[in-house]
């Protein structure tokens, strides 16, 4: 028997979020975002909340229920 490995069923992120006030007309005000794995420590940082959301749409798709081979096991 082929022994799977196991997922997890939960991440957590602790985020944070500021204004980068920026430099006149060169660097206008921007919200910045940064995530950090509560589980490993690793911090990744967002230019914009497009970013982050990105991302995270990612991390639901990778560990999702819909995967390919979750639903090809379901068969």
């Amino acid at each position: 028997m082929e022994k799977r490995e196991k997922r997890p069923t939960y991440r957590a992120y602790l985020l944070r979020f500021w204004c980068d006030e920026g430099r006149g007309n060169d660097r206008p005000a921007a919200w910045r975002f940064s995530l950090e794995d509560a589980h490993t420590g690793a911090r990744r940082g967002f230019a914009d909340f497009e970013a982050l959301v990105f991302f995270l749409a990612g991390q639901l798709e990778a560990d999702g229920p819909n995967r390919p081979e979750d639903i090809e096991n379901r068969r």
